[in-house]
């Protein structure tokens, strides 16, 4: 007898399709209800499985899509940063020079295709920098610019402190200054002025007379020293100099930080927009050029570079004394004209593009700013670094170096006093480099002929 009362509602079998299959070299498993299921149900389930496939296909598809962007970014920085430079045809000159010291042992020439070798990477260095600051902003990127604009002759000095040669260390950093100074600063000034000929250019001058008082005071700072040898006068002789040099380098970095910590406030003030600042602002951004390569492309690149420079040098450092003997050149010659000239290429070019392009604020943070870099940090570094080496290395510049450098900082803070120049500033200021570089090619070491032997008397 049928009970009515039970549910007679049959009993469908369910059946599961375990399938697999494979797309793209992807299990994919779907799982298939036969029954219990109505139509609108199903158009459901069958859009998952559409969705699950179409985003494993586009995930596959953009693994593939991300190694080929990857390669051809790697490809196009590679262009960039390489070949769009006509001046990078000179790069070759580095392993050239490597191999000819292996080779021959030609010091001339080693010392000069390594010395052509460092100009691109050093010019490039200065491109990897300005596309970082890109991505820093303004007040970063003018202390990533000062930094590594000096770091060609940072690693000279320092290779060249590892070797013993200081006189070769205080010569470098002192063309560096003589160079920017003068060389850098006068060609800014003499592009600017004939592009500009019908008006006079305008700057900032109190951050130009600040830069000239720290200038002045490393002036101070390297001057006691070598008044103190001069004049016989050490409490304990060969002791007294070399501390009073340690001691004033360690107040020459304390002032530097400073100068720092009122550079970042006061540039912080400045980029506060006040009275349409909005506009000036706008208007600053179209001038702005975009980024050429990304922000790690351009750290990859700037540890790269360094990289090549300091493995360069070492070739260039070694060879100065050789070069100096077969090509008939002073020392003094080659370390406060020549190295500085290679170093500087990237703040020469910079500066004068500036300059032509009516930003001579930016021109003289280049030229001015570098040289007060170098001559508040980068002789106070060498002076601790060479402490910590076991290097004698002090601030005893002797008086015709140190002198050269007094009257180069007095013109040049003459030149900038009253916040203007013209194409007449720049050619004096390139003029008197070239006193300068005749001066230093007549010029003998005093401490080579200390050691030479005396001659006997009749």
């Amino acid at each position: 007898m049928d009970n009515h009362n039970e549910d007679t509602t049959p009993i469908v079998p369910i059946h599961y399709n375990l399938e697999m299959g494979s797309l793209d070299g992807r299990a994919v498993i779907e799982f298939e209800d036969e029954s219990l299921v109505s139509p609108a149900a199903a158009s459901v389930s069958t859009n998952k499985n559409s969705f699950h496939e179409i985003t494993h296909i586009s995930a596959a598809t953009s693994a593939k899509g991300y190694k080929q962007y990857m390669r051809n970014s790697v490809i196009d920085s590679i262009k960039i940063v390489i070949f769009s430079a006509k001046i990078n045809i000179l790069m070759p000159l580095g392993p050239l020079a490597i191999l000819v010291d292996k080779m021959s042992g030609s010091h001339g020439w080693v010392f000069f295709l390594s010395l052509l070798g460092i100009i691109p990477l050093a010019e490039r260095l200065g491109y990897a920098t300005e596309q970082l600051a890109c991505f820093t902003g303004p007040i970063v990127g003018g202390l990533l610019n000062a930094t590594f604009g000096n770091i060609t002759e940072l690693i000279i000095s320092i290779y060249a402190l590892k070797s013993g040669m200081i006189r070769v260390v205080q010569q470098s950093l002192l063309g560096s200054i003589l160079s920017n100074m003068l060389l850098v600063l006068g060609c800014a000034f003499f592009s600017g002025g004939i592009v500009f000929y019908e008006k006079e250019q305008v700057f900032d001058k109190a951050t130009a007379s600040v830069d000239s008082g720290l200038l002045l005071m490393a002036v101070m700072g390297l001057l006691f020293p070598a008044v103190l040898h001069s004049t016989h006068t050490e409490l304990h002789f060969g002791k007294s100099e070399l501390a009073l040099s340690r001691f004033s380098s360690c107040i020459m970095l304390v002032a530097y930080a400073s100068y720092l910590a009122y550079q970042l406030k006061r540039q912080k003030n400045q980029y506060i927009p006040v009275d349409g600042g909005e506009t000036q602002t706008e208007e600053g951004s179209d001038d702005e050029e975009a980024p050429e390569i990304s922000m790690w492309e351009s750290i990859i690149w700037l540890s790269i570079l360094t990289a090549w420079v300091s493995f360069l040098s070492e070739y260039l450092v070694n060879a100065i004394e050789g070069a100096s003997a077969s090509l008939k050149i002073p020392v003094a010659f080659i370390s406060v004209i020549l190295l500085p000239i290679v170093g500087n290429a990237a703040e020469h070019a910079g500066a004068v593009m500036f300059a032509m392009k009516d930003k001579l604020d930016i021109s003289l943070g280049v030229a001015i700013g570098s040289s007060t870099q170098i001559a508040m940090f980068g002789i106070p570094f060498c002076v601790v670094a060479g402490w910590v080496m076991g290097r004698p290395m002090d601030l005893n510049f002797q008086l015709f170096e140190t002198a050269t450098l007094f009257i180069t900082v007095l013109v040049v803070a003459f030149m900038v006093q009253d916040g203007t120049s013209n194409y007449l500033k720049g050619l004096m200021l390139v003029l008197c480099y070239l006193i300068v570089a005749a001066s230093f090619f007549v010029h003998i070491d005093p401490s080579s002929i200390a050691d030479k032997p005396p001659k006997p008397s009749h």
